[in-house]
């Protein structure tokens, strides 16, 4: 048995009890109906830019609510009618960042749509109505209540994405990835749970998985929650029963597409073993790359390589 397959026996066997509550289903079949109910409002507007051979627009659409969202669409400039679209999701704190930072994508023969998580470091605001909750952090925003919880919009603004990149007339409606790391690595999860299209998910050291652990151990920025209720212990049922709706492990056999993911062992802020809550349960066909010696990082340039090694292979294989 190799070193790795000696420390990770027990991230295998690792499947908590589920938190999901009775009206689960209901209340997501309501969120997603709500989000179909909800115009776009689709603009883009193309900038210059100092790389050859690609186009890049900034973007605009609307979220869950009325709220804009910004972010990049990247189309390389190829002889093709249409390409596969990568939907990036940032880790929490961020944004969208820089098109220079999807190039590896783009060079391999992607569009690519990066998008700002809704007040976070980005150009997106937030429009939604919060009754509860502290703002030190939005992890706390609208945390009694699960109608009004802050990942509640932004799980449909990451599922919006997807409606802004098929209705764009460069990508490949049937090749859509998602892909992002910590936060966004999270958000892929509960993405590829809710909706169905796309094809592939990659998953990197992933955030909102077994969450009641996370804000027991005052792992990253569930830490928030945890100093929450040392304020208000009386709400500590009320909390957890808001967080199980958003917990990725709740949702996890919902998910159909192909996944890969990523761990590091010595991962303090989305700690290995919680992401593999989540990762046990997924019925479709998946793989786990562990970086025992590696922290938060998870497996770095190492791992872009081997996702870059990943599509192209996975990918050749959906086009015959």
């Amino acid at each position: 048995m190799s070193y790795i397959e000696q420390i990770s026996k027990k991230l295998y066997d690792y499947v908590p009890p589920l938190t999901k509550q009775d009206d689960f289903e209901m209340f997501w079949k309501q969120t997603l109906e709500h989000a179909k109910d909800s115009p776009l409002n689709i603009r883009r507007e193309k900038v210059d830019y100092p790389i050859p051979d690609i186009t890049v627009y900034k973007i605009v659409y609307n979220g869950f609510d009325t709220t804009d969202i910004h972010g990049w669409f990247i189309v390389p400039q190829k002889k093709k009618e249409k390409y596969p679209c990568l939907i990036h999701y940032h880790g929490f704190g961020n944004s969208s960042g820089e098109p220079w930072e999807y190039m590896h994508w783009v060079m391999s023969g992607m569009a690519v749509l990066a998008i700002d998580c809704r007040e976070q470091l980005g150009a997106t605001g937030n429009h939604a109505k919060i009754n509860s909750g502290n703002t030190q952090s939005v992890i706390c925003k609208g945390i009694l209540n699960k109608e009004e919880y802050y990942l509640r919009a932004l799980y449909i603004d990451c599922i919006k994405a997807i409606d802004f990149a098929i209705n764009q007339p460069e990508v490949d409606e049937d090749r859509i990835i998602i892909e992002g790391g910590s936060q966004g690595g999270g958000l892929v999860m509960a993405v590829a749970a809710l909706d169905p299209r796309p094809i592939i998910a990659l998953a990197d050291v992933p955030s909102n998985s077994n969450i009641d652990k996370r804000v027991e151990n005052e792992n990253g920025a569930f830490k928030c929650v945890a100093e929450y209720l040392r304020e208000y212990p009386e709400y500590i049922d009320k909390v957890f029963e808001t967080l199980s709706y958003f917990d990725t492990m709740n949702m996890a056999d919902l998910i159909r597409c192909r996944v890969l993911a990523s761990v590091g062992l010595k991962d303090s802020v989305c700690p290995a073993e919680l992401y593999f809550a989540t990762y046990n349960r997924i019925k479709s066909e998946k793989q786990v790359y562990i970086y025992p010696f590696n922290g938060h990082e998870g497996g770095g340039r190492k791992h872009t390589t081997i996702k870059l090694e990943y599509l192209n292979k996975v990918l050749k294989v959906i086009e015959l």
